[in-house]
């Protein structure tokens, strides 16, 4: 019974193995061009060619395995000193079944670029991914050796076991991620919150404003309570803004923000800064048939009364004043709560001097005689 038992061990213990057997090997020496495994119940030793270790071009065998290592392998050829065995071939195996299942799902890939290359990146997910130069980002990037060791998240664009082709794209995954952040702030936004953002770009009407993954538009009338004749003049692309949100549609994703509501309006403080009683200038910007508005400070008109333009009786402003012209004018009233402002130019005037002329007594005498004379005649006649 011991004898059989003893020849059934050996039967365990050595196996015989053939192309294409699955084995699992332990590394025990690490080459510069191989491996050498200790494949358990085999009397052979079984060695990994560099060529077979990796996806990839590797320049030593010691880049892709260790002292220690278990491993999964094929065997490729039989020989009577050794099993030539593949490690590349078992991981491109495991590899195509695992992408085929997330590209069928849509499931995103993470792995590190292992090599720049003329026209993209190399990526090593078990077999060898390319990803095109205009698949690395969403936007055009000089200098790719920049990605190299980054561990990234990639799409799969395309899929081809029997051509061992696989093409990835990472720029497809931060349009998505872009896209999907796009819809959360505009879900999140809420019309008059106040929020900070960066200008992204300023035209001819207006600038479009950062807020989060979504560019929101201020209208050149929204950048500042004063007259703006282009956008340029307020802000540059660059700058950090506080904006208000006024609108949001969530289907055209737009959003419409006001700098101008953030800032201090123009009739804050004018109590102070024109008290009654001072004098200061200001354009004439409209004339109508009861008088004429002035501003006085950016944004800040006020009304100078027909009754107040002049001390002399005029039928309408436009006698004596026309838009654009520079005036001085005196503060008699100021209401900051409802932004009203009177003015006057009258009281700015000298009062014209009314002189008396008196004749000469010889003047005034000789004239009361002609008249005395002139009716004693009628009186004779």
């Amino acid at each position: 019974m011991t004898e059989n038992t003893n020849e059934t061990m050996n039967e365990i213990e050595v196996q015989s193995f053939s192309v294409g057997d699955y084995v699992t090997g332990q590394v025990t020496k690490v080459e510069d061009k191989q491996v050498i495994v200790n494949i358990p119940n085999s009397k052979l030793d079984g060695i990994i060619p560099i060529s077979e270790l990796s996806a990839l071009h590797i320049e030593k065998a010691e880049d892709a395995a260790q002292l220690g290592d278990e491993l999964t392998l094929v065997v490729t050829k039989v020989e009577d000193e050794a099993l030539i065995l593949s490690k590349r071939r078992v991981d491109a195996e495991k590899a195509w079944e695992s992408l085929s299942e997330k590209s069928a799902n849509g499931e995103y890939i993470e792995a590190t670029v292992s090599d720049v290359v003329k026209g993209g990146l190399v990526i090593d997910v078990g077999v060898r991914g390319f990803v095109p130069a205009s698949l690395v980002d969403d936007h055009f990037v000089e200098d790719l050796s920049i990605y190299k060791g980054q561990t990234m998240t990639f799409k799969i664009v395309e899929l081809d076991k029997e051509k061992n082709r696989l093409i990835l794209s990472h720029r497809d995954v931060v349009k998505e991620q872009n896209e999907q952040k796009k819809q959360e702030v505009l879900a999140n936004l809420k019309e008059g919150e106040v929020i900070e953002g960066t200008v992204e770009r300023v035209t001819d009407f207006g600038a479009f404003v950062n807020i989060g993954g979504i560019d929101g538009l201020v209208h050149i009338s929204q950048l500042s309570h004063q007259h703006v004749n282009h956008p340029s003049e307020v802000v540059h692309v660059g700058d950090q803004v506080k904006v208000k949100i006024l609108a949001v549609d969530p289907e055209k994703e737009r959003v419409s923000l006001s700098i101008k509501d953030t800032l201090p309006g123009p009739w804050e403080g004018v109590s102070e800064k024109l008290p009654v009683g001072s004098v200061v200038e200001g354009t004439v910007k409209r004339l109508v048939s009861f008088g004429a508005f002035v501003e006085v400070l950016p944004g800040v008109e006020g009304l100078v009364h027909i009754s107040q333009i002049s001390q002399k009786h005029i039928g309408t402003p436009h006698e004596v004043l026309k838009e654009g012209q520079t005036v001085t004018v005196k503060v008699l009233s100021v209401n900051e709560a409802e932004n009203r402002l009177s003015l006057s130019m009258k009281e700015l005037e000298k009062p014209e001097v009314k002189e008396d002329v008196e004749l000469p007594q010889e003047e005034r005498g000789f004239q009361l005689g002609d008249m005395i004379g002139d009716q004693l005649k009628k009186l004779k006649l």
